[in-house]
């Protein structure tokens, strides 16, 4: 029994190692404190979080199952490049995705969910004030992914918090584009969605979201179609 006991502590605490690699370095592959294309040694990240390189191991193999990081040929592992050559078609699925899960949310909302969705906006709106862009970037993507769950359709829901998270970076590289004043309209249109989500409004809510999801595409593509925006530093 003892035994047994002591093999749990050890799963638990290797666990919970795991999760503390995953989410720092998740964050920081998101937020481009890791650069797109960067090395990740296994022994030095072992070092760094003082544990074995076990955890690290487990930690990378999700990493690369969300897409964030690739294993190369000669078992060497990066962070994966942002797909600049198909952004038109993850554009098109995100406004999509906006409009279903936002008209998903108008209909299917409990009360709580708006709790929820409003803790989000609000976070959200501290930031901007702040000008915290990776605060911004974080908070947005959850505000959205809990309209997604008010939607009460897990798959639309995991698919989008995919894409979301995808489009994280692509979002990091456009604040960076500003020097101090963060766009105020994108809270402003959070608000408007809350409202049309709490009065039921299907067809105002489907607006919105394609709406908000267009804006943050047409500003998006019109970073990275000015002269030289792909040459921002990472």
């Amino acid at each position: 029994m003892a035994d047994q006991d002591a093999k749990l502590i050890i799963e638990r605490r290797r666990g919970s190692g795991v999760k503390l690699v995953y989410d720092t370095l998740r964050d920081e592959i998101l937020n481009l404190a890791i650069p797109p294309g960067s090395a990740l040694d296994e022994v030095q990240l072992a070092d760094r979080f003082e544990m074995s390189r076990t955890p690290i191991r487990e930690a990378l193999v999700k990493l690369a199952g969300d897409g964030l990081i690739e294993t190369l040929p000669n078992r060497s592992t990066m962070v994966s490049n942002i797909d600049f050559v198909n952004l038109g078609t993850f554009f098109d699925a995100l406004v999509l995705f906006y409009r279903v899960t936002t008209r998903l949310a108008a209909e299917n909302h409990r009360p709580l969910d708006l709790v929820s969705i409003r803790g989000f906006h609000e976070k959200y709106a501290t930031a901007l004030q702040l000008c915290d862009a990776p605060s911004m970037i974080a908070t947005n993507a959850e505000f959205h992914a809990a309209i997604a769950e008010a939607g009460r359709n897990p798959y639309l829901t995991a698919m989008f918090r995919r894409l979301l998270d995808e489009g994280r970076r692509i979002l990091a590289l456009y604040y960076r584009s500003f020097e101090e004043q963060f766009p105020q309209r994108f809270a402003a249109e959070h608000e408007q969605i809350i409202l049309a989500i709490e009065a039921r409004d299907l067809d105002a809510a489907d607006r919105l979201g394609k709406a908000h999801g267009e804006q943050i595409v047409s500003q998006v593509q019109r970073l990275f179609t000015r002269k030289n925006t792909l040459d921002i530093s990472l």
